[in-house]
């Protein structure tokens, strides 16, 4: 038999107002860069079933909902749930310059990958300059 002794007790209270619970889980944690022409954020769902992943965009945000559940078999005893279990969702703004038109989403081994490129508008360009006689520039219109 599994015993679980818990000196902590009570951070482990305090802890879970802030952080969450098995009936109000955290967060999922994320990590946010951008490669070259493409923006990356990679989510933690460990134990997750891919089936469960809904990502959706409306007006530049991003929303990830997925959903984690326990054995509901009638034979499994549950002797420690430490856990988070259910519905976990997190929102992400994005700026006019990436191209969430074109947003690529992928889970493996417990990550969700989510690949957004960078807008045209947004990436760096050459401006010409045109000089006009007398050394004088003239900007076109």
């Amino acid at each position: 038999m599994l015993m679980r002794t818990d000196p902590f007790r009570e951070i482990d209270r305090l802890a879970e107002q802030f952080l969450g619970t098995t009936a109000r889980p955290a967060v999922m944690h994320m990590d946010a860069y951008r490669d070259g022409d493409f923006f990356y954020a990679a989510f933690d769902l460990p134990g997750v079933d891919p089936e469960s992943i809904d990502c959706t965009v409306e007006r530049n945000v991003l929303t990830v909902r997925a959903e984690r559940r326990r054995p509901t078999d009638d034979k499994v005893e549950l002797v420690a749930a430490e856990r988070p279990m259910g519905l976990f969702t997190r929102q992400l703004f994005l700026g006019d310059t990436l191209d969430a038109d074109e947003l690529e989403a992928g889970y493996e081994n417990g990550v969700l990958t989510l690949r957004i490129p960078v807008a045209e508008r947004a990436k760096p360009r050459r401006v010409p300059v045109v000089s006009r006689g007398n050394g004088h520039k003239q900007i076109n219109a």
